[in-house]
């Protein structure tokens, strides 16, 4: 099994998530990543690492094919230099709330999941605005 964070238009609901993972996905749980999130002119998201929430869904997989996908989306070349890739695929932490209680449980940390970030200075360049709360949507609702 694979799992991947994803805090943009891969998540349910969002414009590329039936395309990509719909059909593919075992599980989903509602995760965040500590970071920095960016609203991208061009109409999805950035993370890069940082101390900040970033919400999104852990995203659990059968196996790794689904990465080849992934990365042709996320123009991530592993065999690149990492300023060449609009974003990088890396290992990063994430954490679970578990709220099945009446009182809320400490964030329990699930451990190293893949993940695409992008480098700050390709953020700036493409004129990113940070997004204080940790969450993007592109719904148009």
């Amino acid at each position: 099994m694979i799992n991947v964070f994803v805090y943009g238009t891969l998540k349910p609901g969002e414009e590329n998530y039936s395309q990509y993972c719909a059909d593919k996905v075992i599980d989903t749980k509602p995760a965040f990543a500590m970071g920095k999130l960016y609203a991208l002119p061009q109409g999805y998201p950035a993370m890069t690492l940082g101390n900040n929430p970033v919400w999104g869904y852990m995203l659990s997989f059968p196996d790794s094919t689904v990465l080849v996908e992934l990365d042709q989306l996320e123009d991530y070349q592993p065999s690149r230099h990492s300023s060449e890739n609009l974003y990088n695929r890396r290992y990063i932490n994430i954490f679970i709330q578990d709220n099945t209680n009446i009182t809320p449980k400490r964030p329990q940390r699930v451990g190293q999941v893949w993940a695409y970030l992008m480098e700050e200075s390709l953020i700036e360049q493409l004129g990113g605005t940070l997004q204080v709360d940790g969450l993007w949507s592109g719904c148009k609702n």
